[in-house]
């Protein structure tokens, strides 16, 4: 009988210290590697917009939140998103209402790549009780039996390929860059998010390393990405994690950068 316990505490004993935290949170040379796994954790992701600017670390405390990250573009003249953002299965958030966007005559002739930008989803469908994840370009239909639960909209693609002229943030001339947008070519910090099989991975790049996309592409490469995105990023760079870590891009100030969007796990 005492044998018997013994091997009973042994096997719980094992399965106690193999059990992975879906959340695990790595910090090495100025990024902040977070690993997301597991099924029952997708019910906990979710994107949220604010109905006036807000920091990360306001989102994160009014949300008693697990993890908050900062998400989709907006404008910072009229504080509306840029965007496409969803909720709870309701696009909160469409660029077609910011009249910004619409106005200005240059950005108009190319709205449909700005429009079409890259978008993170969590997918809910039918035919399967687990959720899925999505990355892929905006105007992409999801599958006939599946619905976005909830996603928000960056840009650009970075794995398999970056789609730098393609979503507009980059225009050239003749092969010479004469616009550049969200300082793609440039170092600086960035939120990226990516997939290596069911897995999720968050890169929070700070500008202790600052990076342009060309080498989040071979940072993502390295890591085994087989699908990587972009979100807002610079001076919007932000993150927190429980009560104890809280990031934001010195380039603003001490407490950030206030921002539209957020992408939140929930505990």
């Amino acid at each position: 009988m005492k044998k018997f316990l013994l091997i009973l505490l042994l096997i719980i004993s094992g399965n106690i210290c193999l059990a992975a935290e879906p959340v695990k949170v790595e910090f090495n040379d100025g990024i902040y590697h977070i690993t997301v796994t597991g099924d029952k954790i997708k019910k906990k992701i979710k994107f949220l917009s604010s109905e006036s600017l807000i920091t990360n670390s306001e989102a994160h405390k009014a949300s008693d939140a697990l993890l908050t990250i900062n998400a989709g573009f907006f404008d910072p003249e009229n504080g509306k998103s840029t965007s496409y953002i969803v909720t709870d299965n309701i696009t909160s958030e469409d660029p077609h209402f910011n009249e910004n966007l619409l106005k200005n005559g240059v950005l108009r002739k190319n709205l449909d790549k700005i429009l079409n930008r890259t978008e993170f989803r969590i997918l809910e469908c039918t035919n399967s009780r687990d959720l899925k994840y999505a990355i892929v370009p905006h105007n992409t239909s999801a599958d006939f039996s599946c619905i976005v639960k909830t996603s928000a909209q960056g840009g650009p693609l970075i794995l398999p390929q970056l789609r730098l002229e393609e979503e507009y943030f980059v225009v050239k001339k003749d092969g010479v860059v004469v616009r550049e947008s969200a300082a793609v070519l440039h170092k600086t910090a960035r939120t990226i998010i990516g997939l290596k099989d069911d897995e999720l991975h968050i890169l929070i790049i700070t500008d202790k390393h600052p990076m342009d996309l060309y080498e989040v592409q071979k940072y993502c490469k390295d890591l085994g990405l087989t699908r990587a995105m972009a979100f807002d990023g610079g001076s919007s760079t932000s993150f927190n994690y429980k009560d104890e870590i809280e990031v934001v891009s010195t380039e603003e100030n001490s407490t950030g950068r206030s921002v539209k969007s957020f992408m939140q796990i929930m505990k």
